[in-house]
């Protein structure tokens, strides 16, 4: 295990995709940089991901921003971290069964496309012809952004630590942080390194971090868990991720099967009542899925702000900043995140 340096510009405190594309942006800018990851890199929330990047949040059009930024970067990612991502294009659809989300629908959508995304309204016939899953019956209407693609998280995070690399960043794994003095040395089990600056990046335990330094991230860490189906009796072609606006259920394409979420049981609900219910809204907006086995694929914590807002900023008195929050979009948003983060640091 080679030991840390005694000082850096940066100290970046996580080694997801937020934290690796910190690392290559402050390196590329020429900021001396050190990232510490408690773990293996991208072995958090970056993996516990639908590998979905897209551009339509609804109702939120201030990470849809974010979001077309990052896209724009990933398209050009190769070019400047060297490492393809392979982007599969799938499309986005939001399924709308009540005439009240429609409205609240196009009641923003001047604002959604002030921010750059791409969403228009499509009829339900519209929408089963994207999706042929859909029940006849089901949907009123449907929102639809085709830029949002399949993305491997590991690929963005492989790729923006080599780009960090080759800037001259030094990038420590299993190197967890134990404590963090007033004067921004961060100690951990390798050694310690006193930092001109701190980037927190840590995920769903950016609150924690942060903390060790006594700033105050309001953080609350959100749990999903991912199922596949069994493999449907009716074939499918490759399918748009598709995400009911009323429970938040999202389906999406996984080779010969179906991956879908819908939060995890709620306090006080079994496990087994859950599955019900998401049972029930399968059967209901996805006919051909109805009565089929469902099974855990993986599952993971998200870092979840007060309003599932991403936060990106510093502490007023101390040289402490941090990118947390952002609900399980951070492969979304990760290049806006990383740009924004070395622009606040070397303005200083």
């Amino acid at each position: 295990m080679s030991a840390l340096p005694d000082r850096a510009d940066a100290v970046v405190i996580g080694g997801g995709v937020i934290g690796t594309s910190a690392a290559h942006h402050l390196a590329e800018a020429g900021v001396d940089t050190v990232l510490l990851e408690r773990g293996s890199l991208g072995g958090g929330a970056s993996a516990h991901t639908a590998g979905m990047v897209r551009t339509y949040f609804p109702g939120d059009p201030h990470t849809g921003r974010m979001a077309v930024r990052s896209l724009n970067a990933y398209h050009e990612f190769a070019g400047r971290t060297g490492a393809p991502l392979g982007l599969r294009r799938l499309g986005f659809m939001v399924l709308f069964t009540d005439e009240q989300q429609i409205a609240a629908f196009e009641a923003g959508l001047p604002a959604q496309r002030a921010a750059g995304v791409g969403v228009r309204l499509i009829s339900a016939a519209e929408a089963r012809a994207l999706n042929p899953l859909i029940g006849e019956r089901a949907v009123l209407a449907a929102a639809w952004s085709p830029e949002a693609y399949h993305v491997d998280g590991l690929d963005i995070v492989r790729g923006y630590a080599a780009g960090a690399r080759n800037h001259g960043a030094r990038l420590f794994t299993h190197t967890p942080v134990t404590r963090i003095d007033d004067d921004n040395t961060v100690h951990t089990p390798r050694g310690s390194i006193r930092a001109d600056s701190i980037v927190c990046t840590a995920g769903p335990w950016s609150g924690e971090v942060a903390g060790m330094a006594s700033v105050d991230l309001p953080m609350t860490p959100h749990a999903i868990e991912m199922l596949f189906t069994d493999v449907p009796e009716t074939p499918h072609h490759e399918l748009p991720m598709t995400m009911h606006a009323t429970s938040g259920l999202r389906i999406r394409s996984w080779k010969d099967r179906i991956l879908l979420a819908m939060g995890m049981p709620g306090a006080g609900e079994t496990r087994e009542a859950w599955l019900g219910r998401i049972s029930g809204h399968l059967g209901t907006l996805f006919p051909a899925l109805d009565g089929i086995g469902l099974h855990r694929a993986w599952s993971g914590d998200f870092d979840a702000s007060p309003d599932n807002t991403a936060f990106i900023g510093e502490h007023p008195t101390r040289r402490f900043l941090y990118a947390a929050g952002f609900t399980g979009a951070g492969l979304c948003q990760a290049p806006a995140a990383g740009e924004k983060l070395r622009d606040l640091l070397i303005v200083k």
